[in-house]
């Protein structure tokens, strides 16, 4: 009796707010972030940016199924908190193998993700005892958790294109198991889950504060200065875009889906797949964030510039395919404004970085203004709506 009621309490989620050791658990994900930032800045060639947000996926993936597991289980009861403590262990090993991933230490990379994993399929499994959806929805996790991490640790016997290949591979399966095995089956508690995308968002705008700060190499002059204020705006803008009303938005819309496919399906879609470049935009712009305060005067090399207006592109592409998905309404001033970043680029290469980072924000503010002036009424009314439920 006694263990079927330690169960039943792993099962179900008392409360719709983030714990404090979720909260703790994200603090290692801060430091995957900022390895992935420097993986990048380190090679900013192509490749080396392909080889970044292949590796930010994968930890991206492992972030969104720990996600799933405490919106289902109260992440501080007894064993799991101990669970918790083992996954943040192995993620900080993970996160310390980031700039040797696809080198000497991609097999402990690879062996310490599975740990990761695994823990998370555990957990759910023991979950959902008595339940057989649920226990339907892990099965399928275990197997697609088993592949892709399998193909990771042959990926790290190879090099070239064919590990690269066979990483993008092991990410797609990974990434690609959930519509293969539904969503029927799966547990959420919708408020928790909003918040707690929500939250990430903000760690990795954090990170890109802290690339301003990495950035800066030699005497703090008056270009630095500048570039670090431009640089807060920017990232500042990007928060305004998400929290100002789509988030709020977005809560609305998943805790009044009905509970089960429907309600899973959205969660699915909008949070675990098109958060994903939310967060690697927000990364890319770090990128350019870091090499900009490196200096300020000089252009940025083309690389550089397509990660810091492509990566504000992303972000906002992103925004336009998560509001059409939650509430199948289309951005279109969003969209105008990724163009127009993307055109920008050649011009980006012939100007001064700091020039270029002041015509980012310009662009993000003008559409900010619009969006306040253009939705003013549509806007007051639905943040009163939503904030009071």
């Amino acid at each position: 009796m006694e263990a079927a009621s330690r169960t039943a309490r792993m099962t179900l989620r008392t409360e719709e707010t983030v714990k404090p050791l979720e909260l703790f658990f994200d603090l290692v994900f801060v430091l995957a972030l900022t390895q992935c930032t420097q993986l990048m800045a380190d090679d900013p060639t192509w490749e080396g940016f392909v080889r970044g947000l292949l590796v930010l996926g994968v930890l991206w993936w492992s972030w969104v199924g720990y996600s799933w597991l405490t919106s289902v289980v109260d992440p501080e009861e007894g064993l799991v908190r101990f669970a918790i403590f083992g996954a943040m262990a192995a993620l900080l090993v993970v996160a310390l193998c980031v700039p040797e991933a696809f080198g000497d230490l991609g097999l402990l990379f690879a062996c310490a993700y599975f740990v990761v994993r695994i823990g998370q399929v555990i957990l759910l499994y023991t979950a959902g005892r008595g339940d057989p959806g649920l226990q339907r929805s892990v099965r399928g996790l275990a197997v697609g958790t088993s592949v892709g991490t399998s193909i990771l640790i042959a990926a790290s016997f190879t090099d070239g294109l064919l590990q690269g290949g066979l990483w993008a591979l092991a990410l797609a399966l990974d990434v690609g198991e959930p519509y293969l095995f539904g969503a029927e089956g799966w547990k959420l508690a919708p408020r928790h889950f909003v918040e707690r995308h929500g939250l990430i968002i903000i760690i990795a705008l954090g990170e890109s504060i802290v690339a301003i700060g990495a950035g800066v190499e030699g005497e703090v002059d008056a270009g630095v200065v500048a570039a670090s204020a431009l640089g807060v705006g920017l990232v500042a803008a990007l928060w305004w875009l998400y929290f100002d009303i789509v988030a709020l938005v977005a809560e609305h819309r998943l805790t009044h889906a009905t509970p089960g496919r429907e309600q899973n399906e959205i969660a699915r879609d909008s949070f675990s797949y098109l958060h994903f470049p939310m967060v690697a935009g927000i990364v890319l712009v770090a990128l350019g964030l870091k090499k900009t305060l490196g200096d300020v005067d000089e252009p940025l090399k083309i690389e550089v510039a397509t990660a810091m207006l492509g990566g504000t592109a992303i972000y906002l592409l992103a925004h336009v395919a998560f509001r059409w998905r939650t509430v199948h309404r289309f951005s279109t001033q969003r969209l105008v404004c990724a163009i127009v970043l993307v055109a920008l680029i050649p011009l980006a290469v012939e100007i001064a970085s700091l020039a270029t980072l002041a015509i980012v924000l310009a662009l993000l503010a003008a559409l900010i203004a619009y969006e306040t002036v253009h939705f003013a009424e549509l806007r007051e009314r639905l943040r009163h709506q939503v904030v009071a439920e």
